[in-house]
Parts: C-alpha cells; structure tokens; sequence
C-alpha cells in the first residue's frame, strides 16, 4: 500500500513537473543565433517588422534573434535611432495617442503593476516616444499589436538589456 502512494505521488509530481516545463517552454522563447545579411555593425539592434523580429548583430554575419510585436497598421515606423535609456521596472505615462484612444487609462501606471505595459525592462529610444520593452501580455508578442513601441517577452528584454548600454544604435526597418 506504501508503496502505491508512493509511486502515485511520483507521478504525479512528475506530471506537474512536465506541465510546468511545458508552460515555461511557451511562455519564454529564446534568442537564436541566426546568420545575417547586411552591412551592420556589431552591436546594432535591427529590427525588421514584417517579420517581427528583433536582431542583435555580433558580427559581419551573426547575430541573436528575438520574436517582437511592432506597430499596428498606422502606428508603424522606420529608421534609424539609438537607445537613449535603460530602465527596470519603469513607471509608464501614456503618451496623448494613447490616451486619447483610451481616455480612462491612468495619467501613470507604476513601474511593477501587471497593468503596466513596459514590463520588467525598458530601452527608450532616442526623437520619439518610442521603447523596446517587456510585457505583460507574452501572447502579443509576435503580432501587429502597439503603438509603433518594439514589445518582447520579459526573459528577452532581460537578455538584451544586459548586452546593449545607452548609445547603441538601434535601425527599423519595414
């Protein structure tokens, strides 16, 4: 009889261990190393939004490769920028497009909150109102979904945040 429930507690904690390794597996992707073709310096973040990839380029032909969302049809954009600041856990002040879109959103959303959209980390670039950030919403990753801000899962944005420093050009491409 020992020995049944012992057994029955065995799988079953092999069970939940296989569910959980599951819902991790799905939840936080990894970056890649991917070849890569173009005359970029390493160093530099491209991203290409048709695909919804964000690159970090390591050199002349490799580079990481991150799943992002990008901007919805309207709120897309291209160019070159650079990161003009790293943040973790950022407090979040809606911009007036936003909030004119959704006038009862708060004027600020603490850094931490699940309601706030930045996520654990957050790279502000450079002559806009744009970020590359975390979210807390992992199931838009990969889609059409924001304002023209680049969104990536957290455990990605924790990865880039400790590979790139202020100043590192950031290219956007369509």
């Amino acid at each position: 009889m020992r020995t049944g429930m012992i057994r029955q507690a065995a799988a079953m904690a092999a069970a939940a261990i296989a569910i959980t390794m599951a819902g991790i597996g799905t939840a936080s992707a990894r970056p890649e190393l991917v070849p890569i073709a173009g005359d970029y310096s390493p160093g530099t973040i491209v991203v290409k939004t048709g695909e919804r990839k964000l690159y970090l380029v390591l050199d002349g032909t490799h580079a990481m490769r991150y799943t992002v969302g990008v901007g919805k049809a309207g709120r897309q954009w291209a160019g070159t920028t650079k990161i003009d600041g790293k943040y973790k856990y950022p407090a979040w002040a809606p911009p007036a497009d936003v909030k004119r879109d959704k006038p009862n959103i708060p004027d600020v959303i603490a850094g931490g909150s699940p309601q706030n959209p930045m996520g654990v980390a957050a790279m502000t670039l450079a002559g806009g109102e744009y970020a590359i950030h975390g979210t807390n919403v992992p199931g838009s990753v990969g889609g059409f979904v924001s304002y023209g801000c680049i969104r990536m899962l957290n455990t990605d944005i924790t990865d880039l945040y400790e590979r790139v420093s202020i100043g590192t050009k950031v290219v956007v491409t369509r």
